[in-house]
This record gives C-alpha cells, structure tokens and sequence, in this order.
C-alpha cells in the first residue's frame, strides 16, 4: 500500500469520528484527488446527499487545478442546490514529499442559523442578506463540469452561439485554471455544451496551454 492510500484509509474513522461528534448537522468527507471522477472515498453524515464514488465540486475542482500551491479553504459558506446554506473547511492531504493528493473535507449544514439570523435583521430593520454561491454536490462529476460551464454563460449573459473566439478561449482558460479538464471526457462534454466540434474544443485547449507555458 502506498503512503497516500494509508493517509486516505487511516482518516475514514477520523471522519466517523468527527460527524459523530458534531451530529447530524455535519458531514465529513474525504477525497482522492487522484481520481477526480470518483473522488469521495469515505463520507460520514448526509448534508450534500453524496455517496462513496462521488465526484469532488467546483470547489475541489479549482484547488485540483493549483495542484501543490493549494491552500487550505478554511470556513467559506456555499448553498447547495436543494437551498441548503453549508459552511466548510477543505484541508488539503498532503505526503512526505508536499505533493497534494487529496482534502478531509468538514461541512455543516448551517440552514437553521442563516434563517435565524435572517429573521434577526428583518425584525431589527438591519440588512443581513448577502449573496452566497452555489456550488454543486453530487456523485455525477458530469453535473459538476456543467454546473461550471453554465455559469461561466451567465456572466457573458449571451447564447453560446454568439462567443467570438476571444471569448471562446476565455472560456477554455477560466475552464482550465478551475480544473474542468482534470476530468475524464470534459473535453467532449464541454464541446457538446457550448456546440461545437470535439476537434474545436481540443485546438482551444492547446492553445490556452500553449499560452500558459509561453
């Protein structure tokens, strides 16, 4: 077994460990950055409804993309699609050698108190809202690479069929550096999203890469 399989079994009881002690508010997941795809390879607690097999969000996404140079992400708040208001920290798992290989991941399901505080402002005449993102949970990696691609359409607010190529190769750049295409078949799906040619897709890809090491 290699070092960062026994990091990764050893912290599955740590996970349990955790959720049990916090209650059913939390979960606890643990990912395999290695295999994007199928990321979660233990999960304690239910807040975002994944299994083992999982796929890793956005979020796991943009820090796969920084590889070694990632940080931990400590106390951001997301909403999940279903309106859950969830607050986490992703510590990244690190080997001997400082290569990063994967995140124990701590979410709380903090709906409750956003709700209360809500109320709170409302009744003291005190503006509270803020806009907080949503990012996608789910064992569908797929789910995942549209849910970025999407968004990406509604920052340019216009139909893809009217990207000129500048903006086509924006796209592949942000898609890039949040770690889209760490992702087995992106590529294609990406190209059938946005509608055009696998071919199309490879050559803007190439590009920005080119770019990059330029």
């Amino acid at each position: 077994m290699s070092e960062q399989d026994a990091i990764l079994d050893a912290l599955a009881p740590v996970a349990d460990g955790i959720a049990a002690t916090l209650g059913s508010f939390c979960e606890v997941v643990v990912h395999d950055f290695r295999r994007p795809e199928k990321s979660v390879v233990a999960i304690a607690g239910s807040v975002t409804d994944r299994t083992v097999g999982g796929s890793m969000s956005e979020i796991g996404m943009g820090l796969l993309a920084r590889g070694d140079d990632a940080e931990d992400q400590l106390n951001y708040v997301t909403r999940t699609a279903s309106g859950k208001l969830v607050k986490s920290s992703t510590m990244l798992l690190r080997d001997s050698g400082g290569s990063v290989f994967g995140a124990l991941c701590v979410n709380l399901d903090v709906t409750a108190l956003g709700q209360l505080r809500t109320l709170v402002g409302e009744l003291a005449d005190v503006g509270t809202a803020t806009e907080t993102p949503t990012t996608t949970f789910g064992d569908d990696v797929d789910a995942v690479v549209d849910a970025i691609v999407d968004e990406h359409q509604l920052r340019l607010n216009k139909p893809w069929t009217a990207l000129s190529r500048e903006e086509r190769l924006d796209l592949f750049r942000s898609l890039h550096a949040r770690g889209v295409f760490a992702v087995r078949r992106a590529v294609p799906q990406v190209a059938a999203r946005i509608g055009i040619s696998r071919a199309s897709a490879y050559n803007y890809l190439a590009e920005i890469r080119d770019q990059g090491a330029s």
